[in-house]
């Protein structure tokens, strides 16, 4: 029990403790943690002795105290939760508490490298029956590997951030088009940040995830579908998907999801040695998208073919090094029903099945949507964690 007032049963109680970078009005950015409506100004609670991270909660971002590791992270975890559930701490960490109506989020980490993963296999039998009607979905190497691409870390945006409709070339009856996007998409994904690195040569165990990777974040990694279709053949995503991705503001630690951790789907054929993860585990976390506020998909993660660790292992098996600050995502979470796709491409089938939305028609995004990822998760006895949500509003063309 927390001596907050309001945190029991929210899903930002002390079960969860997310950490984010935070300012109020025109001061400098700051770590925080979150606590149902609250944000715990860890820099202060650090400045106060309150908290011992060696100085790294008092940075304007938090790639410092993501460095320290894992027994650095379960320590402050730990503390934290103490201060905020001992009656005894309240006096001294209680002026430490902003509400967060009057804080404004920033991109809680630096991004040193993004990588996008291609993981579901309902997503990708629904892509390869779009994009290649008449021939088989999946692609022969799909069961064998992770398949990936490396993104743009300095397009990762924090949620909230609008998104500038792309210029690029698209495909037209009499050849490529310039001109701006008019497929414009989203993919509903979840993120993982990396905090300890390794080093150049050396690969990295899908046993060794927990070591690594500090927490969980939902992503969208918007998508110009027209674009794409003319780029990715034979070197895959460039243009189409390097001009925005959306972070949640909010990181939930790997520790604050142990109830989440399931059975992954059993992968056949067998994937070879450095692939093999005892336990082969996923993520029970359940996503919901929002088109301009009204639900349209209901995403399961824990369906999801490849799991965090095992793309942990496929990103490092050539010897390429972890940094801190790296971001990897899952690729679009989708199921095996059409209410339950983390794409419009697929919701709306490649635009041929338009769907209702606020009354009207709709294939592929219009300046002034609004879409929004929000995800929970199973805690301790039975409660409920709540991700930190990810939205962005499309604005036109410059």
């Amino acid at each position: 029990m927390s001596w907050v007032a309001g945190v029991e049963g929210s899903g930002y109680g002390v079960h969860h403790l997310p950490y984010g970078v935070f300012r109020v009005g025109s001061g400098e950015p700051r770590i925080g943690v979150r606590v149902g409506d609250l944000v715990l100004d860890m820099a202060g609670a650090e400045e106060a002795g309150l908290v011992l991270a060696g100085g790294a909660l008092r940075q304007p971002t938090l790639n410092a105290f993501l460095a320290l590791g894992r027994p650095q992270w379960t320590a402050s975890r730990q503390r934290i939760t103490e201060l905020l559930t001992d009656e005894a701490h309240r006096a001294a960490v209680e002026p430490l508490l902003v509400p967060l109506a009057e804080v404004r989020m920033e991109l809680p980490f630096e991004v040193a490298d993004y990588v996008d993963f291609y993981s579901s296999e309902h997503h990708a039998s629904n892509v390869g029956s779009i994009f290649r009607p008449g021939q088989p979905p999946l692609l022969p190497n799909w069961k064998h590997l992770p398949i990936g691409y490396h993104g743009r870390a300095g397009t990762v945006v924090v949620s909230g951030t609008p998104v500038v409709r792309p210029h690029g070339q698209r495909p037209g009856p009499q050849g490529p088009v310039y001109g701006p996007s008019v497929r414009l998409d989203i993919e509903a994904e979840v993120g993982f940040v990396v905090g300890v690195s390794s080093p150049l040569g050396r690969r990295v165990a899908a046993a060794d995830f927990a070591d690594h990777v500090f927490g969980v974040v939902l992503v969208n990694d918007w998508s110009a579908r027209d674009i794409q279709a003319w780029e990715y053949q034979p070197l895959g995503p460039f243009l189409g998907k390097s001009f925005a991705t959306s972070v949640a503001a909010w990181i939930t630690p790997l520790d604050a999801l142990r109830h989440a951790f399931v059975p992954a789907p059993e992968q056949d054929p067998p994937v070879v040695d450095y692939l093999r993860e005892e336990p082969h585990l996923g993520l029970d976390l359940r996503l919901t998208v929002y088109w301009n506020g009204e639900a349209v998909s209901e995403p399961p993660f824990a369906g999801m073919y490849w799991t965090p660790a095992q793309q942990l292992a496929h990103l490092t098996v050539n010897g390429a090094s972890l940094r801190t600050g790296d971001l990897y995502a899952s690729g679009t979470v989708s199921g095996p029903h059409r209410d339950q796709v983390g794409s419009f491409l697929e919701l709306t089938w490649g635009g041929t099945e338009p769907v209702v939305v606020g009354g009207a028609k709709r294939t592929f995004l219009a300046d002034g949507d609004t879409v929004t990822v929000t995800a929970t998760a199973p805690g301790p006895d039975g409660s409920t964690i709540e991700l930190g949500e990810v939205t962005g509003t499309v604005t036109p063309a410059n």
